[in-house]
């Protein structure tokens, strides 16, 4: 017997956890948003170097050309000769190419950078932090640089806040991490300066992983075993909802750090309901607070309809129960325990390679959604439409089939609006041409190919490292995936 047998006495899956799951799942929505916000508070507008100053002294009427032709004769084409170079402009104007069927020699006229600055369109953008602070050019890797800070500030929470949770509880540090994540990002739209910024999201980011780890744990905790599967796919359809409520959000915003305020201002709406969450009885119970969890688990068997479980559940109950988990507690691990036992082992290298092949393709998508060349606020749906994997039901690679977890998980794709026909081809048609290819053929799938040859096929085939899309009843593939799941 152990703490799942109090589950199910105080009422196993009942009304409170319904409740308790819903609450923190709630802000799942805004957590995607954090993690694609640079996609759009960063977005690089269509932009070109601002003119010389007096060059409203030039006369337009004899040239008999409209302002956007006029333009052309200080802004040389880029290298595709359809649109205007962004980071380069003519020493001097070039009034010859303003005239029809010139012959001009263009690689010998002297060009420099962009002394005045840059002139940003506002047509997909109002205003974002790379035309604020003009990240581009010389410059744009600062603009990369404020999601790599974003996701240290990630990777520092996971480490801090992990610890504090562990010694402090997670109800506590939970409810801390929504105040901080609705302070600092919120002053993040307040930012008044590119470094400030950054430290802002830094911390921005650490809060997002406080708020994802102590909410999962919080979250199963109070879930019997056998739900728990069914609980953490569901729950994930709220960052892929997330990711649409983003799109809309930017699409009636357009202004940065309008965005950032309403994508953050919610925190405070769930940090104060957050004072409702009961803390982890079991946590409770291992910290030596038997007391204070065993008024949890009255609290929950009341709210779930067994009052007649109060006046049984005991101190020595409770003790009995546990005591397993109790006497196991009092020893000290490692990670290396991870890799002591076989079993252990195997199932240990096995989540590390396929969460690493997750991440890798999850992460390389998602952080320049902008090279999709799609609309903006197209990009994060496109996105949603992409990702679809199996989930073993079995440790063995020898068992591995898709589970029921992954038809959800499908489900929840082909509820998003369908990609665009050129990532996905039918299977008894040809593959599609070599401009529609490149994609495909650019990281990060051409290094997911190779890496199918460190797992098993098994585990290759339930996994992203042989994507497959199921849309309309379509059966669809990259053309630069492995053989193996061609052939399948």
């Amino acid at each position: 017997m152990g703490f799942a047998d109090l589950l199910e006495e105080v009422g196993g899956f009942g009304r409170y956890q319904w409740l308790h799951v819903t609450l923190i799942s709630l802000p799942g929505l805004l957590m995607a948003s954090q993690n694609l916000l640079n996609n759009f508070v960063s977005g690089i507008p269509g932009h070109h170097c601002s003119l010389p100053a007096n060059h409203s002294h030039y006369n337009l009427s004899q040239y008999q050309v409209e302002e956007k032709e006029f333009i052309k004769a200080f802004i040389p084409m880029d290298s595709s000769g359809t649109r205007l170079d962004r980071c380069k402009r003519y020493v001097e104007p070039q009034w010859q190419l303003l005239v029809p069927n010139n012959t001009a020699n263009l690689s010998q006229l002297q060009t420099e950078e962009c002394l005045d600055g840059w002139t940003f369109e506002k047509s997909e953008f109002f205003a974002t932090t790379v035309s604020e602070w003009q990240l581009v050019c010389s410059l744009r890797p600062l603009k990369q640089m404020i999601q790599t800070i974003y996701m240290g500030g990630v990777l520092t929470g996971a480490i801090v806040f992990g610890g504090l949770s562990d010694r402090f509880g997670r109800r506590s540090v939970l409810i801390w991490s929504y105040l901080q994540l609705g302070i600092l990002g919120s002053s993040s739209a307040l930012s008044p300066s590119y470094t400030a910024y950054c430290i802002f999201r830094f911390l921005s980011g650490m809060a997002v992983s406080g708020i994802i780890l102590n909410g999962v744990s919080l979250k199963v905790e109070w879930i019997p075993t056998k739900e728990r599967t069914l609980v953490g796919t569901l729950s994930s359809f709220f960052f892929t909802f997330g990711q649409m409520v983003l799109a809309g959000l930017a699409f009636w915003l357009r202004d940065w750090r309008k965005l950032q305020l309403v994508a953050c201002a919610p925190m405070f709406l769930f940090f104060t309901y957050s004072w409702w969450y009961v803390e982890s009885a079991r946590w409770l119970v291992l910290n030596r607070r038997s007391e204070e969890a065993l008024k949890s688990l009255h609290r929950v068997a009341r709210i779930n309809g067994k009052p007649e479980v109060v006046d049984k559940l005991t101190l020595e109950v409770l003790h009995s129960h546990m005591s397993k988990e109790i006497e196991s507690s009092r020893s000290k691990f490692t990670a290396y325990d991870l890799l002591r036992t076989r079993g252990m082992r195997r199932i240990s290298i096995c989540l590390v390679a396929v969460w690493f092949s997750t991440s890798f393709a999850y992460y390389g998508l998602a952080m320049d959604l902008q090279k999709f060349g799609v609309g903006g606020c197209l990009r994060p749906r496109v996105f949603s439409c992409l990702l679809s994997s199996y989930l073993p039901t079995s440790s063995s690679p020898q068992k591995c089939r898709p589970s029921g977890p992954f038809w959800l998980a499908l489900g929840k794709v082909l509820l998003q609006p369908p990609s665009p026909p050129s990532i996905c081809i039918l299977e008894s048609s040809t593959p599609p041409s070599s401009d529609r290819q490149e994609w495909v053929l650019s990281p990060p799938w051409q290094g997911l190919a190779a890496w199918q040859l460190l797992l098993s096929s098994c585990w290759t085939r339930y996994s992203l490292l042989c994507p497959v899309w199921y849309m309309g009843g379509r059966r669809c593939w990259p053309a630069a995936s492995p053989a193996s799941c061609q052939r399948r």
